[in-house]
């Protein structure tokens, strides 16, 4: 594809985002210098409302930059005038970029898209120096095999990192979340299970019941019975619920606003090129990760698996710091950041070869093979670390363990593809229902009090949660919980079956055969339905506050509620209809036909499918999060018939909604473009707009090019040869034309205003009483991305997928037309959809 690319246009893309015919940058408040500088005092100094946005959920900073920028003000005041010190040529000197780097130049603003071409460039280039000298001495050698292994280490770092942060956080969740139900009076530090793990007195029908472990309303009464212990309890559920809660969106709001939600869709969208500085920080891992054990500790509708893999990206970028090639580069800082995304998934549920496929399906923009590689590697480590801290206490990495002792049976596909097809319905609902939801927290009151937003749902999940014993505990829990097989010695609502008088050999060897259900297992089942309903409701409107919340325990509990139901529904049909046709020749009396935790499983997978659109990373996931090797193929039929379901509704999942929500620059690859428009409808300007502005390569003087940029919010211009003829030179950024003649003062005596600007490689004699001129043929790309204002959009829409570009310049006859960017693009594809092209807010 590059290569048929490279036959039809010229070779490089251009850098500059947001450029001439209209399409204005937000991020420059005034064309000069001083609008490129963060100024940390205005975080402190201006809570105006007029500077945040909203993101995600999250409100967003512009003036706050957790990573360093790449251009502060006293760095660069700095460095320039140690460049201008060493500078031994005399105050006549011409400064060009090209022979003199200058601090700065190639980075990009915040909030804007990188030039993915121009990165890889430069990349090949570095690599190419370090080859050639690594032939002239042992030290080069040396320092190429370093920069060789620089990959690896770096992923056995982020391995490590997350895994242990994962290990950290899962361990912290667990005791919070029984801290609201009691105490263990040996060590308050020591959750349920830990605290009764040791005790002499444990009975087996009452194996989670300890002396050690005491309720709140023993603690405080004295008793475990009775109507006040139940109020106690219920109220003492309600306290440390709202506390954890509040203090989550306390820190969220106080210190990381970029905390918040999943960070999925911000990820994705970062992976395919876009800036946004603090959301991989340090701040923001430190208070996600807090705030991450305290949303989930609180009994809010949420997991921690998808802001597990913000976590692990967080981690990737701050140990990017830690390598030149990396720090210095933001397409390879994303190779790292598309593998972290897989030790993300891979400490979140045990399962690092699904994660490494997640990457690969659902997240990553580009992932050449080397990452591929790397990302196994990371995912391996992340997952020996979390084994080795053994955070679930079972001796094994997987979070779901189960082991099924029926196999499934071909007529059973039937039910498998039912929840299949309930996962789509329930995938398509919930977007649309989010969504909404979401429009209505951005355009009313409701999103200037997060605060109030959280805890209001926290209450209401505390008090409609808690009477349910399905409702009460964790996500995790519960899906555990439905995921098992029962037995005769199970002690769980759900195995509540009358005792069978059949001995007929199937059933005696393991005591698994089908049965009756009782009285106790009717109840669970009207608690499951109740649960199921609360569920659906309650996730709609906790997915997307100002907390760390993730999407997939719920969507999976949702699934495995529902899974559960009708594997019991099946369980008794084939019960009492074994002579039927349907089940006769397969399930005998007295046989293990149906096994309800496996609908359970089978159901998870499908509402996890129906809500983020994944498939063949999904049924690895499944299979590894629970060890049903075997049950692969109802796996599939389930999530290929859910995707298909809920693509009918809509082609977007989860992330891709909300990416489009708060009004991303991302071309989603799987969206096909199908409009025969060409680019010429598209290119700016337009019939109504200014005409187009740009450069020439000579006869300008300093001034006059500052009045244009000053004039203008464009993030780059074109050069032409003069006004009249518009053949093309090539194409200039912004903030590289600011920074280069702002240098150009301080180091070049006698630049003022009137001095020419020559974007030639030799600049014209100047006259006797002029002032020298400025030379900055090094800022200019000489080959920027063509295409004829004939081209049909649908290729130049494949152009800028394939190679990410931010711009492309429209000829006619090798004369500049326009310009086409990425935000033009994107609103050309909303308006055909139907949609508000303005919903696109950034670059």
């Amino acid at each position: 594809m590059f290569r048929f690319l490279a036959s039809l246009y010229r070779k490089y893309a251009a850098d500059g985002d947001r450029a001439p015919g209209g399409m204005e940058n937000p991020g420059y408040r005034s064309g000069s210098l001083d609008s490129l500088r963060h100024r940390p005092s205005d975080v402190v100094e201006d809570d105006d409302d007029d500077e945040m946005v909203d993101i995600a959920g999250a409100t967003l900073d512009f003036s706050n930059t957790d990573d360093d920028p790449p251009l502060g003000s006293g760095d660069y005041e700095q460095r320039g005038s140690r460049a201008g010190s060493m500078n031994s040529n005399g105050p006549g000197r011409l400064v060009d970029p090209l022979e003199d780097p200058l601090p700065g130049l190639g980075t990009y603003e915040d909030f804007n898209t990188i030039d993915w071409v121009r990165e890889k460039s430069k990349d090949r280039d570095r690599h190419r120096e370090i080859t050639n000298k690594s032939r002239q001495s042992t030290a080069a050698l040396l320092h190429s095999v370093s920069d060789a292994f620089s990959g690896w280490l770096l992923m056995l770092l982020v391995g490590l990192m997350s895994g242990a942060l994962a290990g950290g956080i899962d361990i912290a969740a667990h005791w919070l979340t029984d801290v609201k139900e009691g105490l263990c009076l040996v060590g308050f530090w020591f959750n349920h299970e830990h605290c009764c793990w040791t005790s002499n007195e444990t009975t087996f029908q009452e194996r989670d019941s300890c002396p050690q472990w005491q309720s709140w309303a023993q603690i405080m009464t004295g008793t475990s019975e009775g109507a006040l212990a139940y109020v106690v309890n219920y109220l003492m559920f309600m306290v440390w619920a709202l506390l954890f809660a509040l203090l989550a969106v306390a820190l969220v709001r106080a210190f990381a606003p970029y905390a918040c939600g999943s960070g999925i869709p911000e990820i994705k969208t970062i992976l395919s090129g876009f800036i946004i500085r603090g959301y991989l920080g340090k701040w923001t891992l430190i208070i996600k990760t807090i705030t991450l054990v305290l949303a989930v500790s609180s009994g809010l509708s949420l997991g921690k698996e998808g802001p597990l893999v913000h976590v692990a990206c967080c981690c990737a970028n701050i140990l990017c710091h830690l390598f030149t090639k990396y720090r210095k580069n933001e397409a390879k800082r994303r190779e790292v950041l598309s593998a972290a995304a897989a030790v993300g998934v891979s400490v979140a549920f045990g399962a690092p070869i699904g994660g490494v496929l997640f990457s690969l399906e659902e997240v990553s923009y580009y992932f050449p093979l080397k990452t591929l590689w790397r990302s196994f590697f990371a995912a391996l480590v992340a997952a020996f670390t979390l084994r080795s801290i053994n955070p679930f206490g079972n001796s094994r990495l997987v979070l779901f363990y189960v082991e099924f002792h029926a196999p499934w049976h071909l007529v059973e596909l039937g039910p498998f593809i039912l929840l299949g097809i309930f996962g789509g319905l329930w995938g398509a609902m919930f977007i649309r229902a989010n969504i909404a939801w979401c429009r209505i927290r951005k355009s009313t009151r409701l999103g200037h009090y997060p605060v109030t937003e959280v805890l209001l749902v926290t209450a209401l999940t505390g008090v409609l949660a808690y009477p349910n014993s399905y409702t009460r505990m964790g996500g995790a829990e519960l899906i555990s919980e439905l995921f098992n097989d029962c037995s005769l010695l199970d002690s769980s609502q759900l195995c509540s079956y009358k005792q069978s008088n059949v001995t007929s050999g199937a059933g005696v060897g393991n005591g698994l055969a089908d049965r009756a259900a009782g009285e106790d297992l009717y109840t669970a089942l009207w608690q499951l339905a109740l649960a199921l309903v609360f569920k659906i409701a309650i996730t709609v409107i906790t997915f997307g506050m100002k907390v760390p919340s993730g999407l997939f325990i719920p969507s999976m509990a949702v699934g495995a509620i529902a899974g559960r139901l009708l594997g019991v529904a099946m369980e008794q049909l084939a019960f009492y209809n074994h002579d039927s046709a349907i089940f006769r020749g397969w399930c005998s009396p007295g046989a293990d036909c149906i096994t309800p935790g496996l609908y359970a499983m089978v159901g998870a997978a499908a509402c996890l499918g129906g809500v983020t659109r994944m498939t063949v990373s999904l049924v690895v996931i499944m299979f590894e999060l629970t060890g049903g090797l075997e049950y692969i193929v109802p796996l599939m039929a389930a999530t290929m018939t859910s995707k298909w379901v809920a693509d009918a509704f809509g082609r977007e999942g989860i992330y891709e909604a909300h990416i489009r929500l708060n009004g991303y620059p991302f071309l989603e690859p799987k969206e096909e473009f199908q409009h025969s428009s060409l680019t010429v409808d598209v290119m700016r300007p337009r019939r109504s707009d200014p005409a187009l502005a740009v450069l020439t390569q000579e006869g300008m003087t300093v001034g006059e090019v500052e009045a244009l940029v000053e004039g203008t919010r464009y993030s780059g211009f074109p050069v032409v040869v003069s006004q009249e003829s518009h053949r093309l030179v090539g194409f200039v950024l912004r903030r590289d034309l600011l920074i280069s003649i702002d240098n150009a003062r301080k180091r070049q005596e006698g630049v003022v205003s009137a001095s020419q600007v020559a974007f030639t490689e030799h600049a014209p004699p100047p006259a006797d009483d002029a002032p020298p001129p400025l030379r900055l043929r090094g800022i200019v790309d000489l080959s920027p991305f063509t295409v004829t204002d004939h081209t049909p959009m649908d290729i130049t829409v494949d152009i800028f997928r394939k190679l990410g570009l931010r711009q492309c310049l429209v000829t006619h006859n090798g004369k500049l037309l326009g310009i086409i960017t990425k935000k033009d693009i994107l609103k050309h594809m909303a308006q055909i959809a139907n949609r508000d092209p303005d919903s696109i807010l950034f670059n």
